[in-house]
């Protein structure tokens, strides 16, 4: 066990950061149900604070999902297209981003679905920003030449591992590790259960630790 000396924060100051993240997420729901409805009132400007507001994370999203920038684009694209055409659909009491990512998700899950018919299609296609977004989940200190190149080599390994999971696997470990969406959230996303995601992040966290052992 490590031991550290930095100061803690105190219990009413953790409490503190947790209802001002509560009142925040509050707010952005509220701002995305109002767009909505301005949206199905005939406000077609409405989709475009929404998508100022959700592209760039729903882009990152589908980058970790199909591994392939210009997919990714296409895709997140098209998951706008289909929130205007299913705006009279959107039910107010839901959340907008569940809905939201719901619509991403299963877009990739067709990408996958095409390209499996399609194999000559590289499935091991590498971008720049793909690089930089699973490198920014391992260290970001300032690091040696020869810890860089360590750290470039990890994040290509830990790349390549998730992208060869089960599409259930993948799709479960990238909405709860990288996007940091609850188990629950996940669950309404991948219109599953709790228990299901549950099941799938242990499965995928036996055979990611088994195939990257060398880096753990």
């Amino acid at each position: 066990m490590s031991i550290t000396t930095d100061a803690q924060p105190s219990p009413e100051a953790s409490a503190s950061d947790s209802l001002r993240r509560d009142e925040s997420a509050r707010q952005a729901d509220a701002r995305d149900r109002a767009d909505m409805e301005r949206l199905a009132a005939g406000h077609d400007a409405a989709l475009n604070d929404l998508m100022e507001r959700h592209a760039t994370p729903v882009f990152h999203f589908l980058c970790r999902m199909v591994g392939n920038e210009d997919d990714a684009n296409d895709l997140a694209q098209e998951t706008f297209v289909r929130v205007f055409r299913a705006r009279m659909s959107f039910r107010i009491d839901e959340k907008f981003s569940t809905w939201l990512f719901t619509i991403a998700a299963n877009l990739a899950r067709n990408h996958f679905r095409w390209r499996s018919r399609h194999p000559n299609v590289s499935l091991e296609a590498e971008t720049g920003e793909m690089e930089q977004t699973l490198g920014s989940t391992l260290p970001a200190n300032e690091q040696a030449p020869n810890e860089q190149a360590l750290t470039a080599e990890r994040a290509a390994a830990v790349r390549v591992a998730v992208r060869k999971l089960p599409e259930d696997l993948r799709e479960a470990i990238v909405l709860c590790e990288w996007e940091e969406r609850s188990v629950g959230e996940a669950a309404a996303i991948l219109e599953s259960t709790p228990k299901a995601v549950e099941s799938r992040l242990y499965r995928a966290r036996q055979i990611l630790r088994a195939r990257l052992k060398q880096w753990l």
